[in-house]
């Protein structure tokens, strides 16, 4: 007789990430200590959004419930309120790392998971290695004058660092706002505190300077470890996924994520070409979703 094999449902999937994702109104998150917990089991998230990825957000979590609505009023909302505060307090007080990270979207990471994004994107580079990067081409100028100025004296306003790199121009905003984005991308730089005072504007600082442990950590770290920390980090919350997916949501080639995959498979943690009830393609697995499936006969 043929031995039955477990068959994952999509409801099961939906029901690891209420729990993962905190979209149940009993784990919702409260407030600063409840958030890091979150932030740490997670590895990351989005803050105040989701951008319609499997992916965990603050703000779903904040609300507790699957798909909240955005408010017409954001500024009265509690829910809103609360989530721009944590997205701010947590990386002020060096509890976690936030900046356009994945797939150039505001994310949060946990100083645990941090080494591993570091190491994957920096790969090794110091904070003075940035000139290999420009003269391979794959940093702008207006990136290379900012952390130049950043060198030079850090921390630094919004509007003293527009000054120091001469861009203080309206006409050169979208460029110095795509240099900023590029630099948070590249894990060069971080956003250290938001000032009202009386003008709303950002402090910068170098990403080694703020948070110097995690950014030592990733020096040693293998390439190849730490995407299979990445990957592992996401399907332990979302419970299942497919590599074109994880490649696109991490800025890999297929070929390092199917390597990463093979190697948490023979170590037991996930299942791979797996159907999942409800969705069409062959999916990967974490281990433990096997408890809420149903049995199929091959």
């Amino acid at each position: 007789m043929p031995v039955p094999r477990p068959v994952v449902t999509r409801q099961a999937v939906e029901a690891w990430r209420d729990r993962a994702f905190r979209r149940l109104p009993r784990l919702k998150v409260r407030g600063e200590r409840s958030a890091l917990r979150f932030v740490n089991d997670v590895g990351f998230c989005f803050t105040l959004s989701d951008f319609g990825l499997p992916v965990a957000s603050l703000y779903v979590a904040v609300c507790g419930r699957r798909h909240p609505r955005w408010p017409k009023h954001t500024h009265h909302d509690p829910e809103i309120g609360l989530t721009w505060d944590l997205k701010d307090r947590l990386p002020a007080k060096r509890l976690t790392y936030y900046g356009k990270l994945l797939k150039g979207k505001p994310t949060l990471v946990s100083l645990g998971l941090l080494p591993a994004f570091c190491a994957l994107i920096r790969d090794g580079k110091g904070s003075g290695d940035y000139i290999v990067d420009y003269r391979q081409g794959r940093m702008s100028r207006a990136a290379v004058a900012i952390l130049e100025a950043l060198h030079d004296a850090s921390p630094l306003a919004t509007p003293d660092l527009r000054k120091a790199v001469m861009m203080r121009d309206p006409d050169r905003g979208a460029e110095f706002d795509r240099a900023m984005a590029e630099l948070q991308r590249g894990l060069w730089i971080v956003k250290v505190e938001e000032v009202y005072d009386p003008d709303f504007y950002y402090r910068w600082d170098l990403l080694d300077n703020w948070l110097p442990g995690p950014v030592e950590a990733s020096l040693d770290l293998p390439r190849d470890e730490a995407v299979r920390r990445l990957v592992a980090a996401y399907l332990r919350s979302a419970a299942a996924s497919q590599p074109r997916f994880l490649a696109g949501l991490f800025g890999l080639e297929v070929g390092g994520v199917e390597a990463a995959l093979r190697w948490l498979e023979a170590k037991g943690q996930i299942r791979r070409d797996q159907r999942v009830k409800g969705l069409p393609g062959s999916w990967v697995i974490w281990k433990g979703l096997g408890s809420a499936t149903t049995d199929e006969r091959r």
